[in-house]
């Protein structure tokens, strides 16, 4: 009788392990922004604005570089037999909305792409650093040292003068400069995973440093990395604006909204709109990749939860 108790008791156990582990990942992570008002706003934002970036071009009423003089300086909702400009026109009479459209392509880009670079970079110098320790991580630290004692702005002057101005230059150096913060904070959080009882453990076994270093340790900082990641995309897209505003990122024809800043500033007094959309463009995504990033640590750090 207790042979035949145990022979319903164990499938129901198994069966009901089984159904928890084919439980999707997504669905919960899914769940846990629903439950955070923020992370969700900060989600519908940076979804709306990589829509944009990728289909947007199909989507805009005007030519984003066609000059159009008779309708220059025309406020929003203006409307001819061109069709309408609901965000109005620049200086040259191109439509403000669908130029506002196309750059966001280039911002997502160069966010996108310039912390692609800086968290390989980083990454890598920090597992190094932090793993062997030694003359090793006292070298790469002191470079990290003399990256952020020189001034970014001349930094960038002297990238830019080395390189052909252009897209691909701006990511390049906002890539090369960006990955010293990664660097530091894998630094110290692969320092303290070396000391833990899982390394000990691989080394005892007789797994060889690499080995142990790349399977064991660096799998435990990528949601470290994924969440410095996601909070600098936007530092990364406030300083392609700024860089082209003053002149020394992406030039024209190329539509970016650090660009529009720049043409609309002489005529802030006059044609408000020109400068006023692209800034309130660049505050909404910036804030929704903070919500979104700071919703990402309190999911990846399980040391955030509860605070």
């Amino acid at each position: 009788m207790e042979a035949k108790d145990e022979r319903v008791i164990v499938p129901k156990i198994a069966v009901g392990f089984g159904g928890r582990q084919r439980r999707s990942s997504l669905g919960s992570f899914w769940r846990s922004l629903r439950r955070n008002p923020v992370g969700l706003i900060g989600f519908i934002i940076v979804t709306i604005v990589v829509l944009l970036a990728l289909f947007g071009t199909l989507i805009v009423p005007h030519d984003p570089t066609e000059n159009n003089l008779r309708a220059r300086f025309k406020e929003p909702g203006y409307t001819d037999a061109m069709g309408s400009y609901w965000l109005g026109t620049d200086q040259l009479g191109r439509d403000i909305y669908s130029r506002m459209i196309v750059g966001s392509t280039v911002s997502v880009l160069v966010g996108v792409v310039s912390v692609a670079i800086a968290g390989t970079i980083g990454v890598l110098v920090g597992l190094v650093a932090g793993f062997f320790g030694g003359w090793i991580d006292n070298v790469l630290m002191r470079l990290a040292d003399g990256f952020l004692s020189i001034p970014f702005i001349i930094l960038v002057v002297a990238i830019s003068g080395v390189l052909s101005p252009g897209l691909g230059t701006l990511m390049l150096i906002l890539g090369l400069t960006g990955w010293v913060t990664y660097a530091r904070v894998i630094r110290a959080e692969v320092l303290k995973a070396r000391e833990m009882e899982y390394v000990v453990a691989a080394y005892a076994i007789g797994q060889r440093r690499v080995w142990v270093m790349l399977n064991h340790i660096l799998p435990n900082v990528v949601s470290t990395a994924i969440v410095l990641a996601a909070s600098q995309v936007g530092v990364t897209i406030l300083a392609e604006s700024s860089l082209s505003f003053l002149g020394l990122g992406v030039k024209s024809p190329t539509v970016t909204w650090g660009l529009m800043l720049a043409d609309g500033r002489q005529y802030i007094n006059s044609a408000w709109w020109m400068t006023t959309f692209p800034g309130i463009a660049i505050t909404i995504t910036v804030l929704g990749v903070v919500f979104l990033g700071d919703w990402l640590r309190d999911v990846l750090d399980p040391r955030m939860r509860g605070r």
